[in-house]
Order: C-alpha cells, then structure tokens, then sequence
C-alpha cells in the first residue's frame, strides 16, 4: 500500500460519497427546472440514502467473496451511468429512479476501506485506513460546495454530468493501479448475507465498539440537527449561509481522523477512543453553557467534530482488525450501526427541541456521552481509567 495508491483511494471514496450529496444544495433549483415543488424535488435526497441503505447490506458484503480488482471498477462504471441518467433525466420521476440507482451503486468507499485495512502494512494499517477515511469527510464536506457554484455556472445537470467523468476517470484509474486480488473466501450469496449477524456479534471487541458507534453517530447528528433550529431563531436569526459556514469545522474532523489512525497504530486505540468521549462530554457542556455566545458555540463544534471523528475512525479500525477474512462484512455493520444511531439521534433532536429546546438537547448529549463512557469502561476491561486515557491521547497525539 504505497503513498501513492492511499491517495488514489482517498481520492476515489471521497469522490464516490459525494455523489451522495451532489443534489442537496440544487433541489431548488431541480424543482424550478422540473416545475415541482421544493419538497417533492427534496425525495431526491431520501431516494439517494434509500438506495445507498439497501446497497451497504446487499453489495458490501461481496468485497469479502469477489475480486476487488474487478468489482470496484464494475461499480464505479455503474455509478457512472447512473449519474449520467441523472443528467438527462426529463421528469422528476425519472429522476427519482435515477437518484435511486445512484445511491445503489455509490459503493466505492465501503469497499475500499476495508481493503486499504487488507493491503497495508499491519504497522502503517490505522494511518492507511485514516488517511483513505480522510477523504471521505472530504469529500462529503466539498461534495454540498462545489455542487452549488457548478451548478451557479453551468446549471444542475452539469454537476451529475462531470460527476460521471470524474467516477468513469477513477475506474480506469483505480483498475489499472490495483494489484490482482483474488477472492479471500468461497461463500453463496445467501450464506453470505446472512452471515453478517454472526460476524457483527459473535465478537466481544465488535459488539461493544458497534455500541459505540451507534451512540457517537447519535449524539453527533442530534447536535447537528438541533444547531440548525438554535441558529436560525432568536437570539441568532443567522441566515441559511451562514449556518452553512459553521459546517467547516467538519474539517477539524477530517484532519483529527488521520492522526487517529496514528494512534491506533501506537496500540492506543482503547484509551484514545474513552478519552474522545471525554471530549465530547465536555464539548456538550459548552455548548449547553454557550448561551447566546457564538464563540462558545464554535469551540463546542471544533471539539465535538475532532473528538467524534476520532473515535468513530478507531472504532472503524478496531473493527477491522477482528477478521482478515471478514472486513466487508464487518464494514457493513459499522456502516449499518452508524445509520441506526444516525436515525436516533436526528429523532432526538425532532422530539425533543419542541419540548425543552437547546437544553433539552444538550442534556440528551451530556447523557449519552455518559452512557457510551460507560459501554467503554466494560468494552476496555480493567486497568484503563479515564485520567489514563486523557493523557494516552495527549501523549499519542504529541508523538504522532
């Protein structure tokens, strides 16, 4: 796994997950040009994450029984199609197929990670796998930005036109760089597919970081979800472009999940992973004492982002490294814990906002941290209090 092929899958998932998010910022835009309203053209994006659902659990798992070399680029030529239907699609309903076919065959980078797990070296694997998860926050926070000034320029079919040159140019690419990669395992589909329960659970490390998982993606998008209705009403009153602007300390993240690799690699990943928690604990604290302050605000976000974005990485790699023979497997029950506690805590947020608002939502936080600290402390065992854990990460970060 040379520096050269970890950029070029850095690169490709970054560029295959934002082909999830191309339409979130031009449905006003495809409703103006379809002659549909706002929130029949917002379908556009549910039908997208529909689609990319059903996929993680019926096509990720092929990774472990198929030859990558072959099936990466066979899905990437696929995605292609799927965004050039897009471009040319005539109605809304055609459209909507289209988006659904997309989120289908956007499956480039749960396929990639684990197998950037299986051709690193074992003392480089968690910054391999980082650096290749790195691009995926990338690409998920330019994917919104340069949809909006293509499309400004050239209109919204141009954005899902280039997008399939860009996934067409990557397949051919990534085909030509890959090295042969022979199926690790002979397994029927259906065996397959239903051996993912055994796999997810039939581990104790899988079990309590699929836990974790779950509770971070929870916490993490109830926040999101509530800052948008804090921002947007008094004492803020801040318009929808410069709510957007908070959403760039997601790069904080990005750059935090590579050094997290880091630290997995040092055999800090347990302890680095409770003292993110810690961090998060603290950064809801703030955000719950913020007030109508919008620097306090900021500092909540930068710490919340860093520290769910490291964890989340450790996590991913810790489980990983269970089973050579079963990666996509276990990618998809991270990838389906990350979903369920991504649905949680966007309800959370819906629930509880009208109830108590920002307070309510910040103690929703300051519980879970609490809870998922908990799961830590029984998944880590004994010896590994959390005063050692904040300094594990300190210290692992200094070094790395």
């Amino acid at each position: 796994m040379t520096r050269r092929l970890t950029v070029l899958f850095a690169v490709t998932a970054g560029v295959a997950v934002g082909n999830l998010y191309w339409a979130q910022p031009l449905l006003h835009l495809i409703a103006d040009d379809l002659s549909v309203s706002t929130a029949t053209a917002g379908w556009l994006v549910t039908t997208t994450q529909l689609g990319y659902a059903v996929a993680v659990l019926l096509i990720v798992p092929l990774g472990d029984v198929r030859d990558r070399r072959r099936l990466l680029p066979a899905l990437l030529f696929c995605c292609t199609a799927a965004l050039l239907a897009c471009a040319v699609a005539p109605t809304i309903g055609v459209l909507l197929v289209a988006t659904t076919l997309l989120g289908l065959t956007t499956m480039a980078a749960p396929i990639l990670i684990p197998l950037a797990s299986d051709l690193a070296q074992p003392e480089r694997r968690g910054q391999v796998v980082g650096t290749v998860v790195s691009g995926v926050l990338t690409g998920i926070l330019a994917a919104r930005t340069i949809s909006g000034l293509l499309a400004a320029a050239a209109g919204w079919r141009a954005v899902f036109a280039v997008a399939a040159l860009a996934t067409a140019t990557l397949a051919v690419v990534l085909h030509r760089a890959l090295p042969p990669l022979p199926p690790k395992q002979t397994i029927r589909y259906p065996e397959l597919i239903a051996s993912i329960p055994a796999v997810a659970f039939g581990d104790r490390t899988v079990r309590w970081t699929l836990a974790l998982t779950a509770l971070g993606f929870a916490a993490f998008v109830m926040f999101w979800t509530a800052l948008t209705f804090l921002l947007s009403a008094p004492p803020f009153d801040y318009p929808v472009s410069v709510i957007g602007l908070f959403g760039l300390a997601g790069l904080a993240g990005a750059v935090a999940a590579r050094n997290a690799g880091r630290l997995h690699d040092a055999g800090r990943s347990v302890p680095a992973t409770g003292a993110a928690w810690l961090v998060i604990l603290v950064a809801f604290g703030v955000a719950a004492v913020a007030g109508d302050s919008a620097v306090l605000l900021v500092v909540a976000i930068v710490a919340l982002d860093v520290a769910f974005q490291s964890a989340s990485i450790l996590n991913q790699i810790r489980i990983l490294a269970v089973s050579e023979t079963a990666r996509s497997r276990l990618n998809t029950a991270y990838v389906v814990a990350c979903f369920a506690g991504g649905a949680l805590g966007s309800a959370l947020a819906t629930a509880l906002w009208p109830v108590g608002g920002w307070p309510a939502v910040t103690t929703a936080g300051l519980l879970t941290s609490v809870a998922a600290l908990t799961v830590w402390a029984v998944g880590a065992g004994k010896g590994t209090s959390p005063a050692h854990t904040a300094w594990s990460i300190v210290d692992g970060w200094r070094k790395s």
